[in-house]
């Protein structure tokens, strides 16, 4: 197998440039209620630390966390600019779109 690297972000040839990686944008409900949104290339690794109450400040103590929504996008810039746009909406406008791909919350 060919090993690829960028050399300008990647540690070892054996890593996946993050600059190639899928990148999601995702929305949680905390255990309170509230929604947190964030953005990562490794969605089961980032809910489980979430969870262990060492993903962010914000959900350590209101996990556990379950995920609502996630939406898939091309690299980390478009991810965090898509992250921006959702935390910016209200929380009537997170629960629309929540609904509008089929998840749900209480």
């Amino acid at each position: 197998a060919y090993n690829w690297s960028c050399n300008y972000c990647c540690y070892s040839l054996d890593s996946l440039c993050f600059r190639m990686r899928e990148w999601l944008v995702y929305i949680v409900e905390c255990s309170d209620k509230t929604l947190y949104t964030g953005i990562t290339n490794n969605l089961t690794k980032r809910l489980e630390s979430h969870n262990l109450g060492i993903g962010a400040k914000y959900t350590k103590s209101r996990n556990p966390v379950s995920l609502v929504y996630k939406e898939t996008l091309d690299g980390r810039g478009q991810a965090l600019k898509r992250e921006i746009a959702i935390k910016k909406l209200s929380r009537e406008e997170k629960k629309k779109l929540i609904d509008r791909a089929n998840f749900s919350t209480s």
